[in-house]
C-alpha cells in the first residue's frame, strides 16, 4: 500500500467539484481511498483522520488544492493522479460554454431581474465579491468559508442598513421562494418557515417536514457563526422579521448549533414578538422548558419537524418521549458516523 499526493498552489474548486473528482479517483483500479480538498486546517485534519495526510500536504496553504490517493501500489496511485486533469475537463465539458461575464455588474446587465448573488470563491476574495453584490443592491448567498469574523460582521451590518440579506459565510443551504440554494433538498411549498445557522439542520428538518406531508414557505440560512456573540444573529433577526410578516408562513422553526446564551435570549424574544408559533432547536443548548408561551422547544431535528407539522395543522399536543436513560441499554455506548457537524452535536 502506498500514498501519493499532488499539490496545486492557488487552484480553487468548490466542494461539489472536489467531491466529484474524489469519486472519479476512487473508480480507478487499485485505488483504495482518495481525497481532494482545499488545504484549510480543518480539511488537513480530516485527511489526517482518514490516514491520507502526507508531510507535503500538511505544509500546503489554505488556497492550495491537495489531491491524495492511497493505492495498492505506486503504479496504481500514479495512474490515478495522472487522470486528474481529464476528470476535471470531463466536468467542464458538461457545462455550457457560452459567454460568461467576468464581473457581477456585467452579469446583471445580462440578467437585470436577478435579486441574488451566489458566491463560491476562495475565502480571501469572498468578502470583496460580497461587497460588490451589496453595492449593486443584491442579496448575497455566501457559500465560501474562510471569511474573517470582522468581514462577516461588516458585511451583515451593511446589508441590514440596505434592507438586504447576507446568508453566510459558509452558508450551505437555503430555500427561497421554492428554489434551493447550495445543498438543498427538493421539498414541497407549505406554511412552515425556517431560520437556520446550520445547513445540515435545515436539510434534515425540511426533508422530514416533506416526508410528513408538510411544506416549506422559506428556509433562510444564516451561516454557522451568526448566533455567536460577535455577530449577534444579525441575519437571524432579519429572517424572523421576514417570516413574521409573511402571510404564507404560519409556523417558524429556529435551528442552530450551540449559540451564545445572550444572543439566543435576544433572538427568542424577537421570535415571540412575531406572534407566530415558534419551534426552537438550539442543539447543545439545554432548553429552559418544553414550552414557554409561543416557544416550543425540540430535543432533536426530527422532533422539530414533527412539532412544526403539528402546529401548522393546529393539532399538536406535547408528548414527552421516553428517555434513553430508561432503557435497559442505557449503560452501553452509542456510536455513530455522521456527515454534517449538526448531526453529531445533537447526540
Amino acid at each position: 500500500m502506498i500514498i501519493k499526493n499532488q499539490i496545486r498552489p492557488g487552484a480553487y474548486y468548490d466542494s461539489v467539484v472536489l467531491m466529484q473528482l474524489q469519486k472519479g479517483l476512487l473508480a480507478f483500479d487499485g485505488v483504495l481511498d482518495a481525497g481532494a480538498v482545499m488545504a484549510t486546517q480543518a480539511n488537513r485534519e480530516l485527511l489526517e483522520q482518514s490516514g491520507l495526510l502526507t508531510d507535503e500536504a500538511n505544509k500546503a496553504g489554505a488556497d492550495d488544492l491537495v489531491i491524495v490517493v492511497k493505492a495498492n501500489d505506486e503504479s496504481s496511485a500514479l495512474a490515478a493522479l495522472n487522470q486528474i486533469d481529464a476528470l476535471l475537463a470531463k466536468r467542464s465539458a458538461g457545462i455550457d460554454q457560452e459567454f460568461r461575464p467576468r464581473s457581477i455588474e456585467a452579469a446583471l446587465k445580462i440578467l437585470p431581474e436577478a435579486q441574488w448573488v451566489l458566491i463560491s470563491v476562495p475565502g480571501r476574495f469572498a468578502a470583496n465579491v460580497a461587497r460588490e453584490a451589496l453595492n449593486l443592491n443584491r442579496h448575497v448567498f455566501l457559500y465560501s468559508d474562510n471569511v474573517s469574523l470582522a468581514d462577516e460582521v461588516e458585511l451583515k451590518q451593511n446589508a441590514r442598513a440596505k434592507g438586504l440579506l447576507v446568508m453566510g459565510p459558509d452558508c450551505g443551504t437555503a430555500i427561497i421562494n421554492g428554489v434551493g440554494l447550495g445543498f438543498a433538498n427538493r421539498v414541497r411549498r407549505g406554511n412552515i418557515g425556517l431560520v437556520g445557522a446550520s445547513g445540515t439542520g435545515l436539510q434534515a428538518i425540511t426533508s422530514h417536514i416533506h416526508q410528513l406531508g408538510g411544506g416549506v414557505s422559506q428556509a433562510i440560512g444564516t451561516g454557522g457563526r451568526d448566533l455567536k456573540a460577535d455577530v449577534e444573529a444579525i441575519t437571524a433577526h432579519q429572517a424572523l422579521q421576514i417570516l413574521g410578516s409573511d402571510a404564507a408562513t404560519r409556523v417558524i422553526v429556529l435551528v442552530s448549533k450551540p449559540p451564545s446564551p445572550a444572543v439566543a435570549a435576544k433572538l427568542l424574544s424577537a421570535a415571540q414578538a412575531t406572534g407566530k408559533p415558534i419551534v426552537v432547536d438550539f442543539i447543545g443548548y439545554p432548553p429552559p422548558a418544553r414550552k414557554l408561551g409561543s416557544l416550543n422547544f425540540a430535543t432533536s431535528l426530527s422532533e422539530a419537524a414533527e412539532i412544526a407539522m403539528g402546529l401548522s395543522n393546529g393539532d399538536w399536543r406535547l408528548e414527552i418521549r421516553d428517555s434513553i436513560s430508561n432503557s435497559p441499554i442505557s449503560n452501553l455506548y452509542l456510536r455513530g458516523l455522521f456527515s454534517g457537524g449538526t448531526l453529531a452535536y445533537q447526540f
